[in-house]
């Protein structure tokens, strides 16, 4: 692969003669509206260069989850044009059109199923124009290396186009390759980001610099809902380099030539801040949730009589389960650039929502949507909204302030203790069983803050005093509340609460992954009074038409060599005892199945937990690039054991306590299992997303192996040795 095909600036340099009859133009504030980016024009998605490449825009952007070299490979089958000549552009609002956030594994599913309309499309026309030129039926076309090959001669796909806009509706009928005659698609194809990040020449949002770029810092009140009485200015003022301190009622941030200088102004200028001790006590936050007002009672599902049935049961079970607050802890800071010319905004962010933090920024500063612009760079990860919008916000009020390019890179402190928070999450299960052990009814609770997806409110915004959109979006964590499996009798419901102690946004498999956590794991529990297998229970239980549900279960009860008995295991001799424990979800319950089997060992004297090994039985649907799908799985299982075993964010009555790596830490390479994954291709079917299901069923899979190890349930994650050494004094 060509790497310099690939450069973004190489890219938008470049121009040339394009099917939509655009010539694109480099990085700087000048250009807005090039190109069409209606999401159902081809025009919008689509470019054909006079050289043989073809450009494709497309509104997801690739977080390092490796979709960029995914959406490469829609167009290359799609338009036989060979994959070293396929660029993409992602998330400039210039450019791209609207698809929504790249959040909920929809990246390919959506914006990718939408690229391979347009390419059908563009593939359906262009075939007939050529069938045109060479008077034959377009049957007797093909398309070879970017051109259409006929009885009569080859003519090249840009010369069919020619270099004026060809203006195409999507054609949701345009037919699309049949699996058979797929080359690309369906195959592994290395990531094009890859080599340049092995080898430090792949250029992120840090790396960029522009013209006369000066340094800026926020400076952050001490306690969380603390505002500047007043500034000292002058408490700066023997640093060099330093151009202006900005001051806009509660937000304060520094201005400076240099970065060094911009760091120590921050940490040096005097402010007078209120004092505010709003948040709850950090041990009691569990009585806080369930004393918080409710906004909302939502019913996710319900089937007969699930109290009366568990009322009269031979056998009532009950659990409740928690999960910690976690902050996103992205490796590297939060960092953006904005810069003002001729009344408009220009934004270069890592933000997974450019065309969403377009309207933020504009709302925030009063300005018109269509003067500013965000374009998107490669950031550090996100795993959700972390804190790139806000870092975006500061760099723009700064530079306005200041008439000059301003980079905003916030520090470790500052991306821990102000980047929006995963929620606490907590959940009470009721289960009822007859004297077989079979189970009668489900009741399950969760208590979890009101509001889905949406913007989440800019930092900047709030502490100036500018306008937001003053709502809570802890993202959709409803989901996988309600289950999967043919219970007589079952009502879930959840508690959806006026507020919550941290501004919340969505992390990794919001809601997914604590709510199949608690369900998964009390299933187990049931499994367990009851006397069954776990893997035999969750297969008798799925309805007969989730054949795919049952397929991912048996595949990797098989890959696990899954011996069937009850947990917990019989012999729980010696210091370390060792256990395997299964888990299932059907994401969201609509799509991507997931089964997964953790392999444990307990040292039950020092609590120390290590999972050995962890095998994940995967079917998304139709697979683009099996090696990057295989990677997306293995991300998620050492994120989520990370989530699982060390990552909690403490916190007092002020503020964030956790503000380093020795005191919100995170899994290390030791500490990372062997991962055996086992994809389910289904070619003939529609892709669906694996950037975030398998991170749901990590804790449950885990929690029912340290049961199944040592007969302790697990049911407050984190889950530490010191948790683990006071539930097995009560067990």
């Amino acid at each position: 692969m060509d790497q310099a095909m690939m450069d973004r600036r190489s890219l938008l340099l470049a121009g040339g003669a394009l099917l939509v009859g655009f010539a694109a133009t480099p990085r700087g504030a000048a250009a807005w509206t090039e190109k069409p980016v209606a999401a159902d024009r081809v025009e919008s998605f689509l470019a054909l260069g006079a050289d043989g490449s073809c450009t494709v825009f497309i509104g997801k952007v690739d977080l390092g989850t490796g979709v960029r070299t995914g959406f490469m490979q829609i167009a290359a089958e799609e338009l036989d044009i060979p994959l070293g000549r396929v660029r993409v552009v992602e998330g400039d609002t210039a450019l791209t059109p609207d698809q929504g956030p790249t959040y909920g594994s929809l990246s390919i599913q959506n914006a990718g199923v939408a690229l391979r309309t347009a390419a059908a499309t563009l593939r359906q026309e262009v075939l007939r124009r050529a069938g045109e030129r060479f008077n034959v039926a377009p049957a007797a076309l093909r398309i070879e290396a970017g051109e259409v090959v006929a009885p009569q001669g080859r003519v090249a796909l840009a010369a069919l186009v020619g270099e004026g806009r060809v203006a195409l509706p999507l054609d949701a009928n345009a037919p699309i390759k049949a699996p058979g005659a797929r080359t690309v698609v369906g195959r592994s194809v290395p990531r094009v980001d890859i080599p340049d990040k092995v080898f430090g020449r792949f250029e992120y949002i840090h790396d960029l610099k522009r013209p006369g770029m000066l340094h800026g810092r926020p400076v952050r009140p001490p306690s969380l809902g603390g505002t500047a009485r007043s500034v000292d200015e002058a408490s700066v003022r023997h640093i060099p380099g330093v151009v202006r301190v900005v001051h806009q009622a509660g937000f304060v941030g520094v201005v400076a030539e240099t970065e060094w200088a911009a760091v120590r102004a921050a940490r040096e200028l005097r402010v007078d801040w209120t004092d505010w001790a709003g948040l709850p006590d950090q041990a009691r936050i569990w009585e806080h949730v369930k004393a918080t007002p409710v906004a909302q009672v939502q019913v996710t599902s319900e089937r007969g009589d699930a109290a009366g049935a568990i009322r009269g049961a031979a056998r009532q079970v009950s659990g409740t389960y928690d999960f910690g607050i976690n902050s996103h802890a992205s490796m590297g800071p939060s960092c953006a650039v904005a810069e003002w010319g001729d009344g408009r905004l220009t934004c270069w962010s890592a933000s997974q929502a450019t065309h969403n933090l377009r309207k933020q920024l504009a709302l925030m500063l009063g300005e018109p949507v269509d003067k500013v612009r965000c374009i998107y760079l490669e950031g550090a990860g996100c795993y959700g909204r972390n804190g790139h919008e806000d870092a975006a916000a500061d760099a723009a009020l700064l530079a306005k302030a200041v008439g000059r390019p301003v980079r905003v890179q916030w520090m470790r402190a500052d991306e821990h203790g102000w980047d929006p928070k995963g929620p606490p999450h907590l959940v009470e299960l009721r289960g009822g069983l007859d004297a077989q052990g079979n189970i009668l009814g489900w009741e399950a609770e969760a208590w979890i803050p009101k509001g889905a997806g949406g913007n989440v409110d800019l930092t900047a915004a709030e502490l100036g005093g500018m306008p937001r959109e003053n709502a809570i979006h802890p993202g959709n964590i409803v989901h996988n509340l309600a289950q999967p499996y043919g219970f007589p009798a079952v009502k879930t419901t959840c508690h959806r609460l006026d507020t919550t102690p941290f501004r919340p946004s969505w992390i990794r498999t919001p809601g997914r992954m604590q709510n199949t956590y608690a369900s998964e794991c009390f299933l187990d529990e049931l499994a367990a009074a009851g006397g069954k297998d776990p893997v035999e229970l969750r297969l008798s239980l799925l309805p007969r038409e989730e054949a795919r549900g049952r397929e991912v279960i048996e595949r990797v009860a098989r890959l696990a060599n899954w011996q069937t008995r009850p947990s917990p295991q019989g012999d729980r001799g010696g210091e370390v005892l060792r256990g395997r424990g299964v888990t299932f979800v059907k994401y969201e319950l609509v799509r991507t199945y997931v089964a997964a089997v953790a392999e444990v060992e307990v040292n039950r004297i020092t609590g120390a937990i290590k999972v050995t090994r962890f095998l994940c039985s995967h079917d998304c649907g139709q697979i683009i690039n099996p090696d990057g799908v295989k990677s997306q799985v293995e991300g998620n299982v050492i994120h989520t054991l990370s989530r699982t075993f060390k990552e909690e964010m403490t916190f007092d009555r002020r503020h964030v306590t956790s503000l380093d790596w020795a005191s919100y830490q995170v899994i290390t390479f030791p500490e990372v299992p062997e991962i055996v994954v086992d994809l389910v291709d289904r070619p003939a079917e529609r892709p669906w997303g694996a950037g975030e299901p398998a991170a749901a069923v990590v804790p449950s899979a885990v929690g029912n192996a340290i049961f199944d190890a040592t007969g302790v349930r697990m049911r407050s994650a984190p889950f530490t040795a010191a948790k683990f050494l006071r539930a097995a004094q009560g067990a």
